[in-house]
Parts: C-alpha cells; sequence; structure tokens
C-alpha cells in the first residue's frame, strides 16, 4: 500500500490537500472513485508541494490550501470514514502538514527555514539547525483484573465514553517506567506484569503510542482530576462507549474481550 520513500522529482502524481489539519476530498465523478477518498485526481505538482511517499506506486504529494475549510472532513473524521487501510496514508500527511506548518522557521535563531527536498528536514541557512519531523512517544495502558478492564475518561471525551489510560514518556524515563508512572498518577492504581502490545502512529498531532497490557495490584480507584474526570472497572458484560475502532485503545480492549470470550 504505502511506500516509504520521497517521490523527488517525480514533478506529478496524486495530492493530499490540507489546511488546518482538514482534508479535502476527492472530486465526486459519477463512478470509479468518489468523494469519499481523501486522494486528490493525478495532477502536476508546483514547488510549494511536499512530495510524500507512495501509495498503491503512485507518487503522492502534499498540498496547503488557504483560507477556512470548515466543511472538509477532519483528520479523526477520515479515519473514521475510510477503511483501515489509509490509516498509513493519513498519518503520515498529517504527522508531515503539521510539522510543516509548524516549522518555517528555525528553532534556534528564527531565520526563515528552508525545506529540503530528498528528505523531511526544514534547514536554517543562517545558523545550520536542521529541524525533522517531530515525533512525541507515549504510552497507552489497558489495566485489567482477571476480567475487569480499568477505563478511565478525559474532559474531553463524547459523553459516556471510556477509554484505556495513555500519556507522555518523560526525558530520561523508560517506556515501562512511564507506564508505572502514568496508571499510578492518573488513578491511583499499582500494577505488574507489564507486556508490550504494538505500537501506532497517532497524527494528533504528532504521537507514537506504545501499547501494554498491565494486570493491578490494587484496586481502589483515586482519581487525578486535572486529567481524568471518571475512572471505573467494567466486565465485559457490561461497556461503556468505546474508542474509535481505528484506535490502538480500541484494540487493545478488543484483544482482552476475545480473551474472556473464548
Amino acid at each position: 500500500m504505502l511506500r516509504r520513500e520521497i517521490p523527488d522529482g517525480a514533478g506529478a502524481g496524486r495530492v493530499i490537500v490540507m489546511a488546518n489539519n482538514r482534508v479535502a476530498p476527492a472530486p465526486g465523478d459519477g463512478g470509479g472513485e468518489s468523494a469519499e477518498i481523501p486522494l486528490q485526481p493525478w495532477q502536476r505538482w508546483d514547488e510549494t508541494m511536499q512530495p510524500l511517499c507512495y501509495w498503491e506506486d503512485e507518487p503522492v504529494a502534499l498540498a496547503f490550501a488557504s483560507g477556512p475549510r470548515d466543511s472538509w472532513p477532519s483528520g479523526r473524521e477520515w479515519l473514521a470514514l475510510v477503511s483501515n487501510r489509509w490509516f498509513s496514508l493519513l498519518s503520515t500527511a498529517l504527522q508531515v502538514g503539521a510539522w510543516l506548518q509548524n516549522h518555517r522557521f528555525c528553532g534556534r535563531c528564527g531565520a526563515r527555514a528552508t525545506r529540503l527536498s530528498a528528505e523531511f528536514a526544514m534547514h536554517c541557512d543562517s545558523c545550520g539547525h536542521r529541524n525533522y519531523p517531530r515525533i512525541s512517544p507515549c504510552i497507552i495502558t489497558l489495566v485489567t483484573s482477571g476480567e475487569n478492564m480499568l477505563l478511565g475518561r478525559s474532559p474531553r471525551f463524547r459523553p459516556g465514553q471510556y477509554s484505556t489510560l495513555a500519556g507522555f514518556i518523560e526525558p530520561g524515563e523508560s517506556a515501562e517506567e512511564a507506564v508505572h508512572r502514568e496508571v499510578y498518577e492518573e488513578v491511583g492504581v499499582h500494577i505488574d506484569q507489564l507486556r508490550y502490545y504494538r505500537s501506532q502512529a497517532w497524527p494528533f498531532p504528532h504521537s507514537l503510542m506504545m501499547g501494554f497490557f498491565a494486570e493491578a495490584t490494587t484496586r481502589r480507584i483515586r482519581i487525578d482530576e486535572n486529567e481524568i474526570s471518571d475512572a471505573a472497572w467494567f466486565t465485559p458484560r457490561r461497556l461503556p462507549g468505546l474508542p474509535a475502532p481505528y484506535s490502538i485503545a480500541r484494540e487493545l480492549i478488543e484483544a482482552h474481550l476475545t480473551r474472556w470470550r473464548e
């Protein structure tokens, strides 16, 4: 599907058009591909576009539109709309797009930066500093006690939705240390038996989620009301609203449910 090779010098290909984390739908043509995909038809590229990758062996570039585009779906809406096979392309476009928009100037001296063609990099001709896309490592953990799952909700969640516990890894901290710290900080529960699951690029805006399972050694919940508005134990037979199907949080939950339903 996606080939992580920058099509430098291609000059033409497919295009993803973005504006403020919203992605333009393809124009409907009454047949074939429709507006239900985020990939524009084959076209010539100009110097403002960022060559991005290959998708199904076709070169893809990223373009930016000016002005408000409130009618375009957001990145989250696109991921809910299209099949999972689009995740890698959309995730790459959203993360590279956010980086390009936020790093047009050198973070060291403030001079305008120059985009390099052969790699994702912004170079400062004034001081020589080179900036690459930011990737922020995070842990995301499903805490269990037998069949029971400890889920929490952020004040930002839709009503009734709960999810797994997550947080950024701090400087000098291992992923395993972050799991222990974040779980205790957010819900006051001690854990052991950490088991790594897998990772997922999370483009909101530039996270790398490292998924874990952990077994609780204490069950009393004490929530951190700054980040968590509520947390509770749930069984496979009594579930709240769950996170989006494309998220690793949902994968962790579904993997646990499968284990206890077999």
